[in-house]
């Protein structure tokens, strides 16, 4: 047994929501599938987002003000297969495919998906992905049931995770 097993065995099994996370910088606007998010302050209320070094969406959100967070609904397997399937590097224009308009800070808001925008306040270095550190403002929300991790378990990356 190595250091991390445990670990590794309670994390396989974790139900995070799925989201995509949207940015624009330059003129250039990508979006990604991300799973690694959390409420992270009630009063003022704040949203940290995970975002891998290696993904074209990082190195927007690296030079943005603000991100636009997606949450998917059950019902919406096939954007996250898109988005976390399908790598900007390797199909630049994976937003075409897409119903979208520019949202706050020019980032992409996706037609019929539940969404707010987040002035991004910190980005913390967490290992292989970069945390930012949202204060959310502004965007549209029906309440319906979000899609889980479990559920997206089937897509296959875009982008190694190394």
């Amino acid at each position: 047994m190595t250091d991390t097993d445990a670990f590794d065995c309670i994390v396989e099994h974790l139900e995070y929501p799925m989201f995509v996370v949207g940015a624009a910088a330059d003129g250039d606007v990508d979006a990604c599938l991300v799973g690694f998010t959390s409420q992270c302050s009630i009063d003022p209320p704040r949203f940290a987002v995970f975002l891998s070094k290696a993904n074209h969406t990082y190195e927007l959100a690296r030079e943005a003000d603000v991100v636009v967070v997606h949450r998917l609904r059950a019902d919406q397997h096939r954007i996250a297969e898109h988005f976390g399937g399908t790598s900007a590097h390797d199909d630049p224009g994976k937003l075409s495919d897409c119903d979208w308009t520019p949202g706050p800070g020019g980032a992409p808001v996706l037609g019929d998906c539940d969404w707010f925008a987040g002035r991004i306040l910190e980005r913390l270095d967490a290992g292989d992905h970069v945390a930012f550190v949202l204060a959310p403002f502004g965007g549209d929300c029906r309440e319906r049931e979000q899609l889980g991790a479990q559920e997206a378990m089937d897509i296959e990356a875009g982008e190694p995770a190394d």
